[in-house]
């Protein structure tokens, strides 16, 4: 199993990134997919998640309304788009897993991806 994410980097305030993450190694529209970050000096928190089909999809009250999560069955890949960044978005951002749609910890990990908001 292999979870790889891209697409972090320095963006300033107000801008825009679209995270992505590729899946292999096990069967990916069956797996709901999600999105973590871990803050500097602060705990990981779940971002957003989306259902194996993509028809169900949730959201932290923190980026609710600025980002969207969405999927690609057949390329194996889940996205986040992130809109309107905020310097409280700078975190280490994972993609994970899980066969559930629950709130659970993923059955898998991704290395993560830096993005830093900054001016």
């Amino acid at each position: 199993v292999q979870l790889v994410e891209s697409g972090g980097g320095l963006v300033q305030p107000g801008g825009s990134l679209r995270l992505s993450c590729a899946a292999s190694g096990f069967v990916f529209s069956r797996y709901a997919m999600s999105w973590y970050r871990r803050p500097p000096g602060k705990e990981r928190e779940l971002v957003a998640r989306i259902s194996g089909s993509g028809g169900l999809t949730s959201y932290a009250e923190s980026v609710k309304g600025r980002s969207t999560i969405s999927r690609d069955n057949p390329k194996n890949t889940v996205f986040l788009q992130m809109n309107s960044l905020k310097p409280e978005d700078t975190a280490v951002y994972y993609c994970g897993a899980r066969w559930f749609y629950d709130l659970g910890i993923p059955d898998y990990w991704g290395q993560g991806t830096q993005v830093t908001v900054s001016s």
